[in-house]
């Protein structure tokens, strides 16, 4: 194939997806809010999949102090906290060094709860010598005076994992459904532009056309549509992203958990909606050629 056949062929596309305005606009859209869920989707399974990772990974208890607590009760709290069996290690973090850490993951605008605005409360850190010893750590810390809460890697996402579960599932589910939605719709324009221009394609066939030769066009303008379903989807997906991830992000933090960073999920995700996006389009087009395209 040369580059004046590849010429006319994306040329003859983007013909037809202009002369066709309204049902190529119904089958972007049907992309779009394909493209839309399954990127909602892909980023929920990918968060909980690292949730779940570090849950399984992590045998630490995080003590949060009472605010007001003397350095004298601080220190008690501390030997007594040393004295639960199985503890291996214990580690103090001021409320200032927990704003520095949620600086450091999230971003200088935290710095304005620096001071006397520092919501944070200062956390002893205690790891287990055993991971099925957590819990058990973690209720007998509970108990101890000047100790607001004690928190382990489970005992605030069991419910935040089977609600994000749930979210998935369904997700996946109109994400599939929508998938079909999608290729009916483009299969439906494409069928358009083959009946538009059947006696065209009838004296290309003529005049020993190949089948392919054919078939580019409609396959290359299939493709467009996704290309151009998907472009709104990922704005949405990476900018809504980006906020919820320095939204939730900041209360993780203090459970020392945290999502996927923006930089490492948006790109890889971007690149794999527009392949999606594309394929639907191209097979949309496939579909409608193999029933209505009788050469």
């Amino acid at each position: 194939m040369n580059w004046t056949t590849i010429r006319n062929h994306l040329q003859d596309s983007f013909k037809s997806i202009k002369r066709n305005g309204w049902m190529a606009f119904a089958a972007i859209s049907g992309v779009a809010v394909t493209i839309l869920l399954v990127g909602i989707s892909l980023a929920v399974v990918l968060n909980v999949t690292k949730l779940s990772r570090d849950v399984e990974n992590d045998v630490r208890v995080q003590v949060a102090v009472e605010p007001k607590t003397t350095a004298k009760q601080k220190d008690k709290l501390e030997a007594q906290l040393k004295d639960i069996p199985s503890v291996k290690k214990i580690t103090y973090s001021s409320k200032a060094n927990e704003l520095t850490k949620i600086v450091s993951q999230y971003g200088s605008s935290f710095k304005m709860f620096g001071g006397d605005d520092n919501p944070l409360p200062d956390m002893f850190i205690l790891e287990a010598s055993d991971p099925q010893k957590t819990v058990t750590i973690a209720n007998r810390a509970k108990k101890l005076t000047h100790v607001s809460r004690a928190s382990y890697g489970g005992s605030q996402t069991k419910k935040l994992f089977s609600t994000m579960n749930s979210v998935r599932n369904w997700g996946l589910a109109f994400s599939i459904l929508l998938l079909f939605v999608a290729v009916f719709l483009i299969s439906n324009t494409i069928r358009i532009t083959i009946l538009s221009r059947s006696t065209e394609i009838e004296i290309m066939r003529l005049v020993g056309a190949t089948r392919w030769y054919i078939r580019w066009p409609f396959i290359l303008e299939g493709a467009w549509t996704g290309l151009l379903g998907v472009i709104v989807p990922l704005i949405a997906i990476d900018l809504g992203y980006s906020s919820i991830f320095r939204g939730v992000g900041r209360q993780l933090a203090t459970s020392g958990y945290s999502l996927i960073q923006p930089q490492a999920l948006i790109w890889p995700l971007n690149i794999s909606l527009l392949v999606i996006a594309m394929l639907i389009g191209a097979f949309g087009a496939a579909i409608s050629m193999r029933r209505f395209l009788k050469v």
